[in-house]
């Protein structure tokens, strides 16, 4: 009997060696616990929201959504999970177009950038805390052949505020 545990226990201790990316996976992930919540564009009509959940279950799940003169203009759903390698990607769905994946390139307390080279346009997919109630999202690459750049900036709001604004 003693022999059966000894062998149960050395293929545990094997399989957890053979799969380190499952292991890190939430702890990675986790570091990017700052970007969950309910965000405010700077310069939006109410209803301008980036929201995103918590990370779980190996996922962080995200939506966008640009109001203008009381319309709905954009949307986006978002997610980012780790890849075989445990890199984070984000991929995004916007308005009906075909997704697109963005690998991590940076991974910082409280920053992070993502790279597609291949892309249209965005090549960079980038987000900053700027303290705890303030986000930088930023979108930036080539397009025509010039180098372009265009900030998101956002303010931490109550998630029921930003996701049934008042007409």
């Amino acid at each position: 009997m003693k022999r059966i545990k000894r062998s149960a226990a050395s293929l545990g201790l094997t399989l957890a060696c053979l799969c380190p990316t499952a292991m890190a996976e939430p702890a990675d992930l986790q570091r990017l616990s700052w970007l969950a919540g309910c965000w405010a564009q700077g310069a939006g009509e109410p209803g301008s929201v980036e929201h995103w959940l918590p990370p779980a279950g190996g996922l962080m799940l995200g939506l966008s959504r640009i109001v203008r003169q009381g319309r709905t203009i954009e949307y986006e759903f978002l997610s980012i999970h780790l890849d075989a390698e445990g890199r984070a990607v984000y991929t995004a769905r916007p308005s009906g177009q075909p997704a697109a994946s963005f690998t991590a390139t940076t991974l910082d307390e409280g920053a992070v950038s993502f790279e597609n080279p291949a892309h249209d346009f965005p090549q960079r997919i980038s987000y900053r805390a700027e303290g705890a109630d303030a986000l930088l999202a930023r979108i930036e690459g080539r397009l025509k052949g010039v180098e372009r750049q265009r900030d998101f900036p956002m303010r931490r709001v109550s998630c029921d505020q930003a996701l049934a604004p008042r007409p």
